[in-house]
């Protein structure tokens, strides 16, 4: 707004501007008229703000001092609808009850402050049409400078957002015809490479390597795994979609195109089973099984076995490992491990024995039964007795079969002991022995009532029980419902002379032998051997462990495993589980043996028929100039004939070489590796019934050489 004047003339104009401000009554009525005939016309920029103002206090109907201004400094915005003489008396009269108390500026050249200046002939009834029209024109001036700022802002965030997505839409189409910024694919730079130009460059910097071995590493061996044996194989095609050869609408593939690093796995079609297949065999001679503490009692004197930590393959990340290096390293990828705590540490152990065992050996029990009370002694109990984990923890446990033979009239002076039922062969056929019925302490109970007791000292130390008769556990109605009558299944291997051996096959077939299967069950060897440690029979022997041999208690056992693997194979029982040994053993058949460890790998099959499965086992012992054999016989009602097959050796993998300086060393020759497939043909009246097929898979066996390794040059 310009600065009003000292003395305003209507007729003398104020600067140049106002030169030609004297126009024709017909032009200034011909651009109102324009003016209200238009609707809704935006005006950004007034050229001229009119220098016309009226006291907010003045009355319509009150004279007032006018500055008259050309017809051309005024510019009409917008017309309304209603009568503009109507609308500037409505807005006079607002202003006169906004400022009642304000006095009319003198004309000695005061700013005045409202924005909006009106001619005064706008409020005269009388006044000449182009003046009212003047007037309204004028107001609206001032809406127009409000309503142009806002305007000119929609403008500019309209613009600014259609400029976002044009590029947006832009950034859409670039993502399909070229690869993001600093983008590689397995290491193979395609920064910036059109899609087709992309795989043309992985492609020839991949696809040579697809067969390439992975390798894995563990201390001084290693594994070389051929990618179809993992079930690996490369996707070249998904390798450009997932590195950013495709069209996508997501903000950070566009922003990608530009901006930042975008290093890109190949992508991989993966055989899951074949995988962890892999990755199993490898966990066999990786994985070094936990020892949890464990308090047994030879002799009646409690003996402690240490906890020591074990190491296992870890599966997920190995895995991942695999996948890793395939196509991207020839470098040996170190083998992913987790060790495994035991639940109970050696201060945990030690608090067992002062709290657990050595209270439960510190004087025999005492039992009452009915008015005669007799001493349980020590021996009588500790065979059966335990402390091992439960539950985390370190828990006595008594086992009520262990406990029957103690509770007999040679121990206790208590009635007589039940006699279960059995099936035995004789004269090469299968008889039923009938059970008998016993008089004296329930085992079950007996367990129950005695562990709470072992704990407590004089007359504490004490259960009350009743003898009662007791029946056997296996009666001879059971034993006759079994239907054993006929051999299904045998098998029998050969071992060089070692007394380790004859003592440790021939307690574990001792241990087998006589054992039931009933239909439904499933057998499992370490449950039915159990461990294998001094207290149970064993001695020490070559076992293998991590790859090579080692020395350790029940070597030799595995050979039995092996045994009853093939005996139920041939009897026709569903293979639950079976571990080929880590490397092929040339005195087995190949591809069908099994080896087993204690707490880790078992040997388990089920008795899938309506009809029991009885198991004789023996051997035949070595000696310095004969070989030992090891039988194993399954006796049922036979439903199949069995016959076995075999594919050639294939996938071979060569030995490697290994230095040992510890005082565990075995001296050990190489022995290839490879794979191979067997089969099992089931057949029924002559007829071929069913099929399965089997993978084993065996690592080369490294040479050992006891001692350091000789420096290099």
């Amino acid at each position: 707004m310009t600065d009003r004047p000292d003395e305003p003339d209507a007729t003398e104009p104020e600067d140049e501007n106002v030169d030609n401000a004297v126009v024709e009554a017909d032009e200034v009525d011909a651009d109102i008229d324009a003016a209200l005939d238009s609707e809704a016309e935006d005006i950004a920029e007034p050229e001229v703000e009119a220098d016309v103002e009226v006291e907010s206090d003045v009355e319509p109907d009150e004279p007032v001092d006018v500055v008259e201004e050309s017809p051309e400094d005024l510019e009409v915005e917008e017309s309304n609808e209603s009568d503009p003489e109507d609308d500037l008396e409505d807005e006079a009269g607002e202003d006169s009850e906004d400022d009642d108390s304000e006095e009319l500026e003198s004309e000695e050249g005061l700013e005045p402050e409202d924005d909006d200046v009106v001619p005064a002939s706008a409020f005269d009834p009388d006044a000449d049409g182009v003046e009212i029209a003047a007037a309204a024109s004028v107001h609206e001036v001032g809406q127009g400078d409000d309503d142009g700022g806002s305007h000119t802002g929609r403008r500019v965030l309209l613009g600014v957002l259609g400029l976002v997505a044009a590029l947006y839409v832009a950034g859409y189409f670039l993502t399909g015809s070229r690869m993001p910024a600093n983008a590689t694919i397995g290491g193979v730079d395609v920064s910036g490479k059109s899609p087709s130009a992309a795989r043309a460059a992985v492609d020839q910097e991949l696809t040579p390597r697809i067969a390439n071995e992975i390798v894995l590493s563990h201390d001084k061996k290693e594994f070389r795994i051929k990618p179809a044996d993992a079930g690996l194989a490369f996707n070249l095609d998904r390798s450009i979609e997932e590195a950013g050869g495709n069209r996508s609408w997501d903000p950070s593939d566009v922003v990608g195109l530009f901006f930042g690093d975008h290093e890109t796995d190949p992508a991989l079609d993966v055989d899951d089973a074949k995988l962890q297949s892999v990755i199993g065999t490898i966990g066999e001679s990786v994985n070094v099984e936990v020892v949890e503490a464990q308090i047994t009692f030879p002799k009646g004197k409690p003996t402690p076995r240490s906890p020591k930590a074990g190491l296992v393959v870890a599966r997920d990340d190995a895995a991942e490992a695999i996948k890793g290096a395939y196509l991207v390293t020839d470098k040996p990828v170190k083998v992913p491990t987790v060790v495994v705590e035991p639940a109970v540490d050696a201060e945990g152990l030690a608090d067992a024995m002062e709290t657990i065992a050595e209270p439960a050996v510190a004087g025999p029990v005492t039992l009452a039964v009915g008015s005669k009370k007799v001493s349980l002694p020590v021996s009588a109990y500790t065979p059966a007795l335990v402390v091992h984990i439960e539950d985390n923890v370190l828990k006595p446990y008594i086992d009520p079969k262990k406990l029957a033979k103690p509770l007999t009239n040679s121990v206790t002076g208590i009635g007589k002991k039940a006699v279960d039922a059995t099936v035995r062969i004789e004269n090469g056929k299968p008889v039923v022995i009938p059970g008998k019925e016993g008089v004296g302490l329930q085992p079950q109970e007996m367990a129950e009532k005695l562990l709470p007791v072992l704990d407590k000292t004089g007359d504490e130390r004490k259960v009350s029980i009743k003898a009662k008769v007791v029946d056997p556990l296996f009666t001879t109605k059971d034993a006759k419902a079994l239907k054993i009558k006929e051999r299904i299944g045998s098998f029998t291997t050969r071992f060089p002379y070692a007394e380790y051996r004859n003592i440790n096959q021939g307690r574990a077939a001792a241990l087998l032998n006589g054992t039931i299967i009933k239909p439904g069950e499933t057998f499992s060897f370490n449950k039915t051997v159990g461990e294998r440690t001094v207290a149970n029979g064993f001695v020490s022997g070559f076992v293998i462990n991590g790859g090579v041999f080692r020395e350790e208690l029940g070597g030799g056992v595995s050979q039995v495993a092996t045994t009853m693997y093939n005996a139920g194979f041939f009897g026709g029982m569903d293979d639950v589980e079976h571990h080929p040994h880590a490397f092929y053993i040339n005195r087995y058949p190949v591809g069908r043996e099994a080896t087993v460890y204690y707490g880790s790998l078992d040997l388990r099959w089920k008795n899938s028929t309506k009809y029991g499965v009885l198991i004789r086992a023996w051997v035949n012992k070595s000696t310095p100039g004969s070989q030992g054999e090891m039988h194993v016989q399954l006796w049922s009602t036979k439903i199949y004939d069995v016959k076995a097959g075999q594919s050639a050796r294939r996938n071979f993998r060569a030995p490697g070489k290994q230095y040992d300086d510890t005082d565990r060393c075995v001296p050990q020759d190489p022995i290839q590796g490879f794979d191979i497939d067997i089969y099992r043909t089931f057949y029924k009246g002559g007829k071929k019934v069913k099929s399965e097929t089997d993978t084993a898979r065996y690592q080369a066996a490294d040479t050992v050489i006891c001692g350091k390794k000789p420096p290099t040059n």
